[in-house]
């Protein structure tokens, strides 16, 4: 194994801490040189940088360069949260502190380095801006700029040409039309993103100062209307109708035309997609079919309503004497719903234009006998010489393809702190040295929904071949992104190996109303397949019951 990836950065000294932390669920494969050097590069990081200085404001313009900006890192091919960067904006953010922020992405792991102040962290202007920023973010009751944004992406796939048709200059300026609107997309997810921490944090202060942290979760559950939920609410109503009738078939292609940009780590063009391989769909319709109608899952967010609503009257209650701290309250909990749903809207609005970038790359390749990883090794700055002479790039792009699938073994690490170590010395994944947990040890992670479970313990590594989980089952993750959220429905709870208070897998079992624990190292190595488990999505520990 080479010790550098043909795409990866140099090291950022100013930025010198990197973490999976949230990456896994975003990019959790090492991404193509084609999905990072075009929707990445030029696309999705302009706009993050353009929403760190213009939006929230967290940093300075000589501080975010545009070429590989500090907001991220990427080694061996794999996508870093700069943790650096994130920590500034807790110095910066009126209200905010770094121990907070690492509490909502690392937890208690133990590679987390402690933070090191440094005179430059400190801006005064740009707190200014954040405290501006973080007032209309809790003021704000409604999210209008987000439903323009979904008919700006709805339209990248209604207004798709006829691509067999088009020459392959015209599909490169196909390709290259969609990089400003994931630019701008991304912008708004960021912001957004960075929203969804606001109000979350206002509730869990609140929780904490009555005594009981776990109502922060319970306050947050049941939100509704989150997007990232609706193709399992879809892939529900398919699962109950006659596979082989004509209903089923335009239902189907219904689902297809809304979702079909969605699937296993859809933010990279080299991946599949329900659209481009409708069977990873139909696979999972098929699990929900094993549920009968009287245990619809949906039914159980009921209850996680009903709670919601009762305590956050309690708590209205209980503030009365105090209106400052009730009306903060109630602002936090408001704006909490709102970013939280909007979050998820923003991802489905990115993901959209990307898989017209890919469509459009794959008939690309497809046109000169191309795989879709191989037409994926190519560069954003060789597009146009490939179109103009492709059979001159094959060598090429066999080398690259050799060395990129081999990406696939290693085991990226979840904290960097200082340069990025050789890819040499990176874990493989072929060779794991996780120690199974045995009856009675109990695994530790991150709370994501509360409630408990116990169940059998099924290991899914893949969404596409979800046939060994069973209803009453407990999903055990290595990460989560809208590809899982179907086999959530069977599932009595989820495990996931990365995560965090905001991420994806939460979100989506709050909506369900199924116990949640993110970020519990290796639990898929861990914990043996079979396994009777107790999940505690209050307290986020797993406990091993019974091994088969």
């Amino acid at each position: 194994m080479q010790d550098r990836w043909l795409t990866d950065w140099d090291f950022n000294p100013r930025f010198p801490f990197l973490t999976r932390a949230n990456a896994g669920e975003v990019l959790p494969d090492p991404v193509s040189p084609l999905g990072w050097t075009l929707v990445w590069e030029q696309g999705c990081l302009k706009g993050w940088r353009e929403s760190a200085i213009y939006d929230y404001g967290s940093n300075t313009a000589d501080e975010i360069e545009e070429h590989h900006p500090a907001a991220v890192g990427h080694h061996g091919g794999y996508l870093f949260l700069n943790g650096t960067s994130t920590r500034i904006f807790a110095v910066r953010g009126p209200g905010l502190t770094v121990e907070a922020i690492d509490a909502v992405y690392y937890g208690t792991h133990p590679d987390t380095p402690p933070y090191e102040p440094e005179p430059w962290h400190k801006n005064d202007e740009r707190s200014e801006k954040i405290g501006a920023w973080m007032g209309g973010v809790v003021m704000a009751d409604d999210l209008p700029l987000l439903r323009d944004d979904r008919q700006l992406s709805i339209a990248s796939r209604t207004n798709r040409p006829d691509l067999a048709s088009l020459t392959d200059d015209q599909l490169v300026v196909r390709i290259r039309e969609q990089i400003p609107l994931i630019q701008h997309l991304f912008r708004r997810h960021l912001a957004i993103t960075a929203a969804s921490s606001i109000g979350p944090g206002i509730v869990g202060a609140v929780a904490a100062a009555m005594g009981d942290e776990s109502m922060a979760m319970r306050l947050l559950s049941g939100v509704g209307d989150v997007d990232s939920a609706a193709p399992s609410h879809a892939m529900w109503a398919l699962s109950r109708l006659d596979e082989n009738s004509a209903e089923y078939a335009a239902g189907f292609a219904s689902f297809l035309q809304d979702f079909g940009s969605r699937g296993p780590n859809e933010w990279d063009i080299h991946s599949e997609t329900w659209e481009t391989k409708p069977s990873l769909a139909e696979a999972l319709i098929s699990v929900m079919r094993t549920i009968p109608t009287t245990d619809a899952p949906f039914a159980r967010n009921d209850d996680r309503i009903a709670d919601r609503e009762q305590l956050t009257a309690q708590l209205t209650d209980a503030l009365a004497g105090d209106p400052a701290t009730q009306g903060q309250f109630l602002a936090g909990l408001r704006s909490a719903h709102l970013h939280l749903q909007g979050r998820e809207r923003a991802k489905t609005n990115v993901v959209r234009p990307i898989n017209e970038v890919r469509v459009a790359v794959r008939e690309l390749g497809r046109r000169h006998g191309l795989s879709r990883t191989t037409v994926c090794m190519l560069l954003d700055t060789e597009l146009e010489d490939f179109v103009a002479n492709p059979q001159s790039f094959a060598t090429t792009l066999a080398d690259r393809k050799a060395v990129y699938l081999e990406l696939f073994d290693l085991e990226p690490p979840f904290i960097i702190n200082g340069e990025a170590p050789p890819l040499s010395q990176w874990k493989r994944r072929s060779v794991s040295t996780a120690a199974k947990a045995e009856v009675g040890d109990v695994l530790t992670g991150i709370a994501g929904c509360p409630g408990v479970a116990t169940g059998r313990a099924r290991v899914i590594l893949d969404p596409s071949d979800p046939f060994a989980l069973e209803p009453g089952d407990v999903l055990i993750a290595p990460i989560t992104d809208p590809a899982w959220t179907p086999l959530f429905v069977p599932s009595s709870a989820v495990v996931v190996n990365v995560g965090a208070q905001v991420s994806h897998a939460v979100i989506v079992s709050r909506e369900l109303g199924i116990p949640c624990v993110v970020s519990v190292l290796d639990a898929t190595n861990r914990i043996p397949d079979g396994a009777t488990i107790t999940v505690d999505g209050t307290n986020g520990t797993v406990t091993v019951i019974a091994v088969p």
